[in-house]
């Protein structure tokens, strides 16, 4: 060690819930160009593996503080975080997915409480090709 004192780090993170945005960004000639709009299940999906990185590295102590830090409800934040109980393939397409009208947190909750992920595949192949 080089005997500095280690430093204690603030951590602010900054969450919406509601609605979708788009994202503006400057393009090279100076103007604003509306980007793709990320949906909200997408964004939901990278909240939950955000978060359950930071119970892991014990930056915060369980889901009632993440719901605080959020102003949303305990069962909120863990109908959120249950997320995390789908198949990695379709957190993975969650992540990636176009708008897709009617696909919704809501809609994956019969998914998520399955066990069986070839069993979730199948569902979750059900919802988007009946959404499309």
């Amino acid at each position: 060690m080089s005997g500095e004192a280690s430093s204690s780090k603030e951590v602010i993170y900054t969450f919406q819930f509601a609605g979708s945005r788009s994202v503006r960004q400057k393009s090279t000639s100076g103007k604003s160009v509306a980007m793709a709009t990320i949906p909200r299940i997408a964004r939901l999906m990278a909240l939950a593996i955000r978060f359950e990185g930071l119970l892991r590295e014990e930056r915060l102590r369980d889901y009632a503080e993440l719901a605080r830090l959020g102003s949303v409800t305990r069962g909120r934040m863990t109908q959120i975080m249950q997320l995390l109980h789908l198949a990695p393939d379709i957190q993975e397409q969650l992540l990636f997915l176009v708008e897709t009208p009617g696909l919704n947190e809501r809609n994956l909750r019969p998914i998520v409480s399955c066990i069986d992920w070839s069993e979730q595949r199948r569902m979750f192949e059900n919802i988007t090709r009946n959404q499309a």
